[in-house]
C-alpha cells in the first residue's frame, strides 16, 4: 500500500481508541498512522489524502470533549480531493434518539469543507429512533456499540476496512 492512511481519533472512555488501534491493525503493516485528535493542528491533515475519523457520540448527541474542542479548527482544513471514512461509537438502547449522532456532524461539516465520503455502513443490525449519521439509508460510517454489541466489533471492523480497502483503492 503506497497511500498513507491518517486516523484521528477521539476517546473519552478508551473504546474509540481501542477501536482505532483495530482498525490500524486490520489495514496491516504501517497503513494507517493514528493520531488522537487532542495531539494535532490543522495541518496535520495535510499530509494524507484518505482520512479515518473517529469519534464516539457523548451525552446527548454530542461530540467527545477532544473533537468538541478541535471542531471550529475545521473550518480552516480544506478537505478537497481527500476521502474521509468515519467510525462511532454510541448506545443504541441509552441513547435512541441520537445514537451515532457525533460522526453525523463531524461527516457533515467535513463534507461541506470538500470531503469524499467513503466507507458507508447499514442500518440493518441495529435498534435506534433518530441518527444524524444516516444518510440515504445508510450511516454515513462504521457504528460500534461497545456496550450493547461489543460481541460484534471485531467482526464489523474486518468487513468494514475489507470494504475501506476497495473505496480507498488500496
Amino acid at each position: 500500500m503506497s497511500k498513507k492512511i491518517g486516523l484521528f481519533y477521539g476517546t473519552q472512555t478508551g473504546n474509540t481508541e481501542s477501536d482505532a488501534e483495530k482498525i490500524r491493525d486490520e489495514f496491516g503493516g504501517d497503513a494507517v498512522t493514528l493520531h488522537p485528535i487532542y495531539e494535532v493542528d490543522t495541518t496535520t491533515f495535510d499530509e494524507y489524502e484518505l482520512l479515518i475519523i473517529g469519534c464516539p457520540t457523548w451525552d446527548i448527541g454530542q461530540l467527545q470533549s477532544d473533537w468538541e474542542g478541535f471542531f471550529s479548527d475545521l473550518d480552516d482544513i480544506d478537505f478537497s480531493g481527500k476521502q474521509v471514512a468515519y467510525f462511532g461509537d454510541g448506545d443504541q438502547y441509552g441513547y435512541s434518539d441520537n445514537f451515532q449522532d457525533a460522526i453525523g456532524i463531524l461527516e457533515e461539516k467535513i463534507s461541506q469543507r470538500g470531503g469524499k465520503t467513503v466507507g458507508y455502513w447499514p442500518t440493518e443490525g441495529y435498534e435506534f429512533d433518530q441518527s444524524r449519521a444516516v444518510k440515504n439509508g445508510k450511516f454515513v460510517g462504521l457504528a460500534l456499540d461497545e456496550g450493547s454489541q461489543s460481541e460484534l466489533t471485531d467482526e464489523r471492523i474486518k468487513t468494514w476496512v475489507t470494504q475501506l480497502k476497495k473505496e480507498f483503492g488500496l
